[in-house]
């Protein structure tokens, strides 16, 4: 069912339930997608902070929450096999999904996950973390192809980085099942755009969209030259030569790999990442911690200038 109205909150304004009760306050307003505003909330007599996606047509949320309670059955899962069922290692993808009492609007109840989008994060701690950050993200996509999904939609604006490293994706409203058509895409990340492939939704189209972000983050305006050209000249060749260009060699070849559609599946992908790509840049994290700060080594070189010259004049005496 569409709702021929948008939804719209300001601050303070309490959503109910209209079928479970609960009461959620809105804090702020996070953001607007192509099918539904999401804003950051509290549940009424709680501090815990969550994400409440309200949604334009009921149809189309239902198929994100779908994708949502898929990913948290696997997680559950997986907590029960490793022996950690009473303590879950993550907060869970889908706290539940409800109406909105006096509108009728479609809504569900999310994990809010704190952090910055992946390009901030990266120009504040530098580029040696896009090693983890990948590996994160690409745990993350091996879960919903594992479940029979395809995110589709994978940009920046998609992806929240936590302090610490932790890269979460934060909207699952383009995320559609295997086979099918990618629901939403953007134009730099899509396969199509590039003439590189179909828009059919498998793991090689999340995958190339994986590549063109590590591009993005690291060469923008290179992306952003290549993407100028005629739609019928765009080829993956102009892909690759950024990728060429790069002087990780191993972030390289892999980049070359997933743009050619090279890995059979994001889980050999995972693991070539974790080999030639999250190794290297640990270790760069690690020679980063140790290495001396260059303002403690300008402070050491004028105090030996100071205590030279203090010598030198007492020496005069």
């Amino acid at each position: 069912m569409a709702i021929s109205s948008s939804p719209s909150w300001a601050p303070g304004t309490a959503i109910v339930g209209k079928w479970r009760g609960n009461r959620y306050i809105v804090d702020r307003l996070l953001g607007k997608g192509a099918n539904g505003i999401v804003y950051l909330v509290h549940r009424e007599g709680r501090r815990e902070k969550y994400a409440l996606k309200i949604g334009y047509d009921t149809l189309d949320l239902q198929s994100e929450i779908n994708v949502l309670t898929s990913l948290q059955s696997r997680e559950k899962s997986r907590e029960h096999r490793g022996g950690r069922a009473k303590k879950p290692s993550r907060p869970a993808y889908l706290l539940e999904a409800d109406d909105d009492q006096e509108g009728g609007f479609p809504f569900y109840v999310m994990r809010y996950v704190q952090g910055s989008p992946p390009h901030v994060f990266l120009r504040r701690k530098g580029r040696s973390w896009l090693g983890l950050i990948g590996l994160k993200l690409l745990d993350r996509l091996c879960t919903l192809h594992e479940c029979g999904f395809v995110f589709g939609d994978l940009k920046p604006e998609n992806i929240v980085v936590s302090d610490y490293g932790e890269a979460e994706l934060i909207d699952y409203g383009g995320a559609g099942p295997k086979g099918r058509s990618v629901k939403q895409f953007t134009e730099w990340h899509d396969r199509g755009f590039w003439n590189a492939g179909s828009r059919s939704a498998d793991e090689g189209y999340d995958l190339f969209a994986f590549a063109v972000l590590c591009l993005r983050l690291l060469d923008e305006q290179g992306l952003k030259t290549a993407a100028a050209g005629l739609p019928q000249t765009r080829s993956v060749d102009d892909l690759l030569k950024l990728a060429v260009r790069l002087p990780d060699r191993g972030l390289s070849s892999w980049l070359k790999l997933a743009l050619k559609g090279g890995f059979p599946s994001s889980r050999e992908a995972r693991e070539a990442w974790k080999t030639r790509v999250y190794r290297a840049g640990r270790e760069a994290m690690r020679h980063d911690r140790v290495a001396t700060p260059g303002w403690l080594v300008g402070a050491f070189v004028l105090s030996l200038l100071v205590l030279a010259a203090t010598l030198y004049w007492m020496a005069g005496f």
